[in-house]
């Protein structure tokens, strides 16, 4: 399900917030031992470094607004999926807009200003993978998730697509958090705190 959200925050620039959220059934034919609830939220704001060159230090827009931009996809991620304390996973990204530059969408999402906060309000410890880009208005972008406290449970590591399709503008920057409630369906490929050690010396055969 994908909704609009009109929001009246016009100190970051913000014009429209996206939700969007699934839940796997059934795969290869069975339901899953316990079905993972997935959402991801992007927000829509004016690109606020427009027109500035590479030179211009961008620490002062990422503490005005980052933290907001934490603080309103956070709410949002945790209303939908039932509570922080259901989130397992989560991960972040960031779309610029043609006339932006790629560090602009680095600046929002790459800095404690949001990753901690977001880190924070979603009670994880782990680092927050991310994906980030620049294109026109209406780009998929897939969001790679992994465990919010374990790191290292590949269970968990999947991905939630992502997609505004009147953003970002070219001025624009659409930044994105999202989560799950838990693991891929039927998940059965191990865990990398158990798996067994595995180098070129360890294989009898190595493919060239």
């Amino acid at each position: 399900m994908q909704e609009s959200v009109e929001h009246p925050d016009e100190s970051i620039g913000l014009r429209k917030l996206v939700l969007y959220r699934d839940v796997v059934l059934t795969e290869a034919g069975e339901a899953p031992a316990r079905p993972a609830h997935r959402a991801s939220v992007a927000a829509v704001i004016r690109n606020p470094w427009l027109g500035s060159g590479p030179s211009t230090d961008l620490t002062e827009q990422q503490e005005r607004i980052a933290p907001v931009l934490a603080k309103l996809l956070t709410d949002r991620l945790i209303a939908s999926l039932g509570g922080a304390e259901a989130i397992e996973s989560f991960g972040k990204a960031a779309i610029v807009g043609t006339a932006g530059e790629i560090e602009h969408a680095g600046a929002l999402i790459h800095t404690p200003y949001f990753g901690n906060l977001v880190r924070e309000f979603l009670q994880g410890e782990s680092i927050i993978c991310f994906a980030d880009t620049r294109a026109e208005a209406g780009e998929s972008l897939v969001v790679p998730l992994w465990h919010k406290t374990h790191a290292a449970t590949r269970s968990h590591y999947q991905t939630v697509g992502a997609r505004v399709p009147d953003g970002p503008r070219a001025d624009e920057i659409v930044v994105i958090a999202a989560a799950s409630t838990g693991p891929r369906p039927h998940p059965r490929i191990g865990d990398r705190l158990t798996d067994p050690v595995v180098t070129t010396h360890t294989l009898e055969v190595v493919s060239p």
